[in-house]
C-alpha cells in the first residue's frame, strides 16, 4: 500500500467523521471538522492510500512555540503498517516548519509504546483535570 501524507491535506466532513467514529468507537456524528480545524489548529495531516483517507492527526497550538497532537487515528484496514507513526512524523515536520519548538501529546497507557518508541516522544510528568 502506497501512502501519501499531506500537511493541511484536503478532506470532507463525512470521511473524517467516519474515520474518527471507527477509530474512537462511537457512532458517526455531524461534526464540522473542517470548520473546527480551520478555527483552532495549526494544521493537520491526512494520510491517503489510493485516494481513500486512511489516517488523520490534528495539531493544535498555543499560537507560539507549543503544538499538541490530537485525534491520531488510522483506519482499521490500514493499522500496523507504520501509518500512525508517519502521521505523527509529518505533524512534527509541519509544527517545526511553523516555528514550534515543542510537540506535546497525551495518551492512554495502551498507547505508551506507540508514542514513546514508534514516534520518539520522551516521557514527562503532566497533569490532567476532568472538567
Amino acid at each position: 500500500m502506497t501512502v501519501t501524507y499531506r500537511w493541511r491535506g484536503e478532506f470532507d466532513n463525512p470521511e473524517i467523521g467516519a474515520l474518527h467514529a471507527q477509530g474512537f468507537g462511537h457512532p458517526p456524528a455531524p461534526v464540522d471538522w473542517r470548520g473546527r480545524v480551520d478555527r483552532h489548529s495549526l494544521g493537520w495531516v491526512c494520510a491517503r492510500a489510493e485516494g481513500a483517507l486512511v489516517g488523520f492527526v490534528n495539531v493544535a497550538w498555543d499560537g507560539g512555540t507549543h503544538a499538541f497532537v490530537l485525534d491520531t487515528v488510522v483506519a482499521a484496514v490500514a493499522r500496523r503498517q507504520g501509518i500512525g507513526a508517519g502521521l505523527v512524523a509529518a505533524a512534527a515536520d509541519g509544527a517545526r516548519a511553523a516555528g514550534c519548538t515543542w510537540l506535546h501529546v497525551d495518551f492512554e497507557p495502551g498507547l505508551r509504546a506507540f508514542y514513546l518508541e514508534s514516534c520518539g516522544f520522551s516521557p514527562t510528568s503532566a497533569g490532567l483535570m476532568a472538567l
